[in-house]
């Protein structure tokens, strides 16, 4: 994939004559990551105000700047996220993601959004705890990544993209991208400034208020606007008592609604 975002200007055309023509039925084929392969995966800490209200935080992202994600978190589209401990919480953050399309480096915030080709859905499975933020959200299975990638000529302005995320059918995330504290072009400028970004990178823009813990047998659904829903199972298949001590420490969302006073 990587190589064709790198060849789009050449391939697009060819795409584009096909379009319309006799295709597969989606329900015969096996969806794919977007990308499987980036060079790195960057995240936005606490980009939504209401999220951190929730966490009781005192800095959102203008004070934490960003943190790396490993790309070897990523998961396929209706793939099943396994939970590595027995002992410890997990919890979902529905985010919009972009996938960068030219090399950027110091790029200004007017200039950002040319570097950008697509966007996608990606689920920020995260490990509550102490523990480094890159470390408790780098399991393997801890970034769903879909259901696809849809062009950034397609999508238009990225800062009016409405974001619901659900577990089990009860709606815990609902936000609207224009609550974002760092738009996609702050982001994609920032993020630049500290490391070069490369064709097939993965920047998560954030999460709003309503994230909340997650268990095997648990079904996540994400839905974009514009973009469309990224399904995901949960299990815990082989799972062990957590080897390191973070529980009980950094912050800790309140119950979703629907489990207050279970």
């Amino acid at each position: 994939m990587r190589d064709l975002i790198r060849r789009w200007s050449s391939v697009a055309p060819v795409l584009e004559q096909q379009a319309g023509r006799a295709r597969r039925p989606l329900s015969s084929v096996r969806l794919r990551a977007p990308v499987l392969d980036p060079s790195k995966i960057v995240a936005a800490p606490v980009n939504y105000l209401d999220h951190m209200t929730e966490m009781s935080e005192e800095n959102h992202i203008s004070s934490l700047g960003v943190f790396l994600k490993a790309p070897s978190a990523i998961l396929d589209p209706g793939g099943t996220i396994q939970l590595p401990y027995t002992d410890r919480r997990f919890d979902q953050e529905g985010e919009l993601a972009l996938i960068i399309g030219r090399r950027a480096h110091n790029v200004s915030e007017e200039a950002a959004l040319d570097h950008v080709f697509g966007y996608t859905g990606l689920l920020d499975i995260t490990m509550r705890g102490g523990e480094d933020r890159s470390t408790r959200k780098s399991f393997d299975t801890f970034a769903p990544l879909g259901p696809w990638l849809v062009a950034a000529d397609e999508i238009g302005s990225p800062d009016s993209i409405d974001l619901r995320c659900s577990v089990n059918g009860g709606l815990r995330q609902s936000a609207n991208t224009r609550d974002l504290i760092w738009g996609v072009p702050a982001l994609v400028s920032y993020i630049s400034s500290v490391m070069t970004l490369e064709p097939g990178d993965v920047i998560a823009t954030g999460t709003p208020a309503g994230v909340g813990s997650i268990n095997a047998g648990d079904t996540i659904e994400l839905e974009l606007s514009r973009i469309g829903s990224l399904r995901t199972s949960v299990a815990a298949d082989h799972a062990v008592p957590c080897p390191t001590k973070g529980a009980g420490r950094g912050p800790v969302p309140p119950p979703p609604p629907e489990q207050v006073g279970d």
